[in-house]
């Protein structure tokens, strides 16, 4: 699903209109964009959370001529789906 099938299926589901129902799902991303940056993170019960993890620096090989590049540390985003997303991926 993109986020123009999202925006489309909030919009049939809640009878607003398409205007609105974009101007929700934009302002839900950039709540969440703003928490997970701050370091706050997210959590919605049942379908899990979204939160800043650090990556501690490494040494990577490129695959296509075998060289060894290190790699900084860095803080990446990360999704930690809850107990009934997961139930729910496993019996589908």
């Amino acid at each position: 699903m993109k986020k123009t099938d999202l925006i489309e299926a909030i919009s049939k589901q809640s009878m607003i209109s398409h205007s609105e129902s974009k101007r929700c799902v934009e302002v839900i991303l950039k709540e969440i964009s703003l928490s997970i940056t701050s370091g706050e993170g997210v959590e919605v019960r049942g379908f899990g959370g979204f939160y800043k993890r650090h990556r501690k620096r490494r040494v990577g090989i490129n695959p296509k001529t075998g060289e060894k590049t290190e790699i900084a540390e860095k803080f990446v985003p990360f999704f930690k789906p809850g107990k009934f997303l997961k139930e729910a991926a496993n019996k589908g």
